[in-house]
């Protein structure tokens, strides 16, 4: 038992030493951000973890679509389901963290950070994704909307780039490391911003979040190969 799931052992154990550890950990006392840099091991962490899931997610339709084995359809399915939970996750966060850093006089607001080319990139990438599951609601026939969401869902995943980190580059912007940032806000650069005490929590928390978030897919892949095959002997 111990040897089949040690990876969710392990999973437990990186988010359980990212939590204390992130919190608890010296931090380099940067320009504005101070003490919130805290929030890379958990908003960053999750984007990492948001990628690696969607890619699954690609991979499992490219697959359906050269084999039309209904198996992989649910595993994109499962895994974009579990990735934009995360991208929320990572959204909410972000914006969070961006209304006590980015804010540079008294008359912006939440609402102005929200309206950042970074932010709205992000939120175009989720409603993308999100309308992969509303697509699939739309089709009764089994087969139909599991070839029509797989063709989609290539599409999704190739408008992530472009939305998160190719167009947002290209206009000012007040993210970190964003061309026309006067912020003074580090761009965390893994060689001058993140020390080597923050490495070692980093790089957990990246596979920590990576590994949860598939032992989440696995379980709504479970779940939904019970309900299919239930409907099947129907």
């Amino acid at each position: 038992m111990v040897k089949k799931n040690w990876w969710k052992i392990l999973s437990l154990l990186l988010l359980i030493y990212t939590v204390v550890a992130g919190f608890l950990m010296k931090v380099p006392d940067l320009p504005i951000i101070h003490q919130s840099i805290r929030n890379l091991f958990f908003h960053v962490c999750m984007w990492f973890g948001m990628m690696i899931l969607f890619i699954i997610s690609f991979v499992y339709s490219m697959k359906y679509l050269r084999g039309f084995n209904l198996r992989n359809d649910i595993i994109a399915q499962q895994f974009a389901a579990v990735g934009t939970f995360f991208g929320i996750l990572g959204y909410t966060t972000g914006a969070i963290w961006a209304n006590y850093t980015w804010i540079t006089d008294q008359s912006q607001s939440l609402g102005s950070v929200l309206k950042e080319p970074k932010l709205i990139g992000a939120a175009i990438a989720l409603l993308i994704y999100g309308e992969y599951f509303v697509l699939r609601g739309s089709f009764n026939d089994i087969d139909k909307k599991a070839r029509i969401s797989a063709v989609y869902n290539i599409f999704a995943f190739a408008m992530l780039f472009p939305s998160i980190w190719i167009i947002p580059r290209l206009v000012g912007s007040l993210h970190p490391g964003a061309p026309g940032s006067d912020t003074g806000n580090p761009a965390l650069n893994a060689q001058k911003d993140l020390d080597a005490t923050m490495r070692m929590v980093f790089y957990p928390a990246v596979i920590g979040w990576t590994l949860v978030g598939v032992w989440l897919a696995n379980l709504r892949i479970r779940i939904q190969l019970i309900k299919d095959k239930s409907l099947i002997n129907e």
